[in-house]
């Protein structure tokens, strides 16, 4: 069963000096070393799929990209899959608003900033289309809808 959860302002815990599991570092190696190339078809879920192959995860090849978590309870760590459910995305600045879509969506975390920021790389998204390219992700800038964590197994 796969955990939905509300992404809502500060709810996201960050990782300090907590080691990275060396799977995940696998992931975000991949990952990072895919940046501006497309991967297999382009789509989004291509890339997850592919990091997690090349870093010899277990996983059911479809949606179940590893162990369900909330990020509320257990912080979250570069390596880890982000699945959009339905998500929209305001960034609001002094000088206006950009907006962001994601109805069904798949990026892998490379990075964790802080509790209010995390970078995530992604392809078959805005500008870049199919390439891979990343995306500061801003916990409060979701304002609808449910994002599944997932943590990476070995």
């Amino acid at each position: 069963m796969n955990l939905l959860l509300p992404f809502l302002a500060g709810a996201l815990l960050t990782v300090q000096d907590t080691a990275l599991p060396e799977l995940n570092q696998r992931i975000v190696a991949y990952t990072l070393s895919q940046q501006g190339k497309k991967v297999d078809r382009g789509e989004c879920w291509d890339l997850a799929a592919q990091a997690l192959n090349q870093a010899g995860a277990k996983w059911d090849g479809l949606y179940g990209f590893g162990r369900a978590y909330d990020p509320k309870k257990e912080p979250v760590l570069p390596g880890d899959i982000i699945q959009f459910e339905g998500v929209t995305m305001e960034h609001r600045t002094a000088n206006g608003m950009t907006q962001y879509s994601f109805m069904k969506h798949t990026a892998v975390v490379t990075a964790v900033q802080g509790p209010d920021e995390v970078t995530i790389l992604h392809q078959n998204f805005g500008k870049a289309g199919r390439k891979v390219s990343s995306l500061q992700l801003l916990p409060g800038d979701v304002v609808k809808g449910k994002l599944l964590f997932y943590r990476p197994e070995a």
